[in-house]
């Protein structure tokens, strides 16, 4: 048997992983005048048609009628009258996320709060005890902020690090009455050995499961048996990583934030309607590649590969392609536009087109303006200070202060796609 008993050169922190229940269809439920646990709403984009995706569903609607997250259209029972369905207002949330940020940050400051995702935060409120409390009383005291100031229910998990918090908040704090779980050191065998299902694990997916029961590791505690090197060599890092994690460690520091380069940038669009006409499809690439440079140049990196995926329409016979080409290092909207719409046109098959998918990957960081030896040097100088102008002016006026004119023809969709937030309208 491997065990790891003695925890005395583990970090110990005093973390919270603060999730907000139901977020989208909590907020829904405040702006209607409803209690958010009883009322049966869900968020769901494009409801007018049966595939129609479920973004978020009230606690309500998950007990009665199993429906969560990516359930679909055509499942939710319509025949109930209570239920509420809500298009989503992603501009909404945002403000309400910043409402409930700027309550968080009456408690840490903002070098130990690290925001997840919109409805979920891990603070370090380490060093807040002497102003506000223990760590049970900080995270009642947050609860009861949240509610009083913006109606919405929120749950606690507190933990030793970020990982404990994190498996404390959706095992435990999540089924309880009060919303608030901790799970420590001292009682790993009591609380993560416990935990029966492998993807209930933070950090391990499906396939990262289903490698770990070919090992025959069915279990958290006999991945916590399991030896280190065993589960190295087969899984690379990650299994020993794993291995820690089930023993409760993690040595992560929210004050510590660390951003990696990104392996690739990319965007991907279902098309409204098949496009018959190749030339709309020209302009809908133009518009998603315009786009992707403009994040390159954000991020002040370069790409060197350009990925192109077309999806053919349902009635077609065939189905689409996916090819790839090297380039060489830019960020230039005429290189990167150049470059996808080469690769179009050599795999076009004149076949009516659904889906575009584009992807910039070989991400370098950029340490200089590269000049080509066949080019005019101030010509290339010239087109980086147009696209760097370009960028600015439509970060600060919107993609219609500046757009090309092709954006006005039958099939472009960037004018449309420039009023949506997070794919969805705000």
């Amino acid at each position: 048997m491997v065990q790891i008993e003695d925890y005395s050169h583990a970090p110990r922190k005093d973390i919270l992983c603060i999730d907000v229940k139901s977020f989208f269809a909590s907020v829904e439920c405040v702006k209607r005048g409803l209690d958010p646990l009883k009322a049966k709403l869900v968020v769901m984009s494009n409801a007018d048609r049966a595939g129609g995706l479920v973004l978020a569903a009230s606690p309500m609607m998950k007990k009665v009628h199993r429906i969560k997250t990516t359930s679909r259209m055509y499942e939710v029972p319509t025949w109930d009258k209570e239920i509420i369905i809500a298009p989503p207002r992603m501009k909404l949330y945002l403000k309400v996320n910043a409402m409930i940020q700027a309550i968080f940050l009456r408690y840490v400051p903002k070098e130990f709060f690290f925001p997840y995702s919109i409805d979920e935060a891990f603070l370090d409120v380490t060093g807040s005890h002497a102003l506000f409390g223990s760590t049970q009383e900080i995270a009642e005291r947050i609860q009861a902020d949240i509610l009083r100031e913006l109606r919405l229910f929120v749950t606690v998990g507190i933990g030793d690090n970020m990982l404990l918090s994190k498996l404390a908040l959706d095992n435990a704090a999540k089924h309880r009455t009060d919303g608030i779980a901790t799970w420590r050191y001292e009682n790993i065998q009591d609380t993560i050995w416990e935990i029966k299902d492998l993807t209930d694990m933070w950090g391990i997916g499906h396939r990262t499961a289903e490698n770990l029961k070919r090992l025959g590791i069915f279990s958290v505690y006999a991945l916590s048996q399991s030896p280190p090197p065993l589960l190295k060599r087969r899984l690379g890092v990650i299994g020993e990583q794993l291995y820690y994690h089930s023993h409760g460690i993690d040595y992560s520091k929210i004050n510590e934030k660390y951003v990696p380069i990104s392996k690739s940038y990319g965007k991907s669009q279902i098309l409204e309607r098949d496009y018959h006409d190749p030339w709309e499809v020209v302009i809908v690439i133009q518009e998603m590649a315009e786009e992707i440079a403009m994040r390159l140049r954000k991020q002040h990196v370069n790409t060197s590969v350009a990925y192109i995926g077309i999806r053919y329409s349902k009635f077609s016979v065939k189905s689409g392609f996916r090819h790839q080409m090297k380039i060489d290092a830019t960020s230039s909207n005429k290189e990167i536009v150049g470059h996808f719409l080469a690769l179009f046109w050599q795999y076009y098959e004149n076949e009516a087109v659904r889906q575009v998918e584009l992807s910039c990957g070989g991400i370098t960081r950029k340490a200089g303006l590269q000049l080509n030896l066949f080019e005019n040097p101030e010509r290339t100088i010239n087109q980086e200070q147009l696209d760097t102008t370009i960028d600015k002016i439509r970060q600060r006026y919107g993609f219609r202060s500046m757009m090309h004119a092709s954006s006005l023809l039958t099939g472009a969709t960037g004018l449309k796609r420039s009023d949506l937030v997070g794919g969805h309208k705000g």
